[in-house]
């Protein structure tokens, strides 16, 4: 994404949170932080792998924060930076109008 010039304000969107998880991870992470298990059954499909590797691009792009918390057992939380908030707030809209329209789409051929 860096030194990439963008057409307009959705082809920036796009580049940011691009692909078929991180909008579903955004909205699972948006009720407050979750660790890496959680998250996992949070998005249904995902597989460990991929998740890791979203969740990685997302840190990256300044989306999501992760704690580590030194202790015994490990933990990791997932949380949404005041970025990822406000993707996440943007993408409301574009979620309503999926669930308006979910059984016209789900008829597509």
């Amino acid at each position: 994404m860096a030194n990439r010039t963008y057409v307009c304000g959705l082809d920036a969107a796009i580049a940011v949170m691009g692909g078929k998880w991180k909008g579903l991870i955004l909205f699972s992470i948006g009720e407050g932080p979750l660790r890496f298990g959680e998250l996992r059954r949070a998005v249904p499909g995902i597989s460990e792998r991929m998740l890791i590797l979203q969740l990685r691009e997302m840190e990256a792009s300044g989306l999501v924060h992760r704690e580590v918390y030194h202790q015994v057992p490990p933990k990791v939380e997932y949380s949404l930076t005041e970025f990822g908030h406000s993707l996440n707030a943007a993408l409301g809209p574009l979620g309503e109008w999926g669930e308006e329209h979910m059984e016209r789409i789900q008829a597509l051929p």
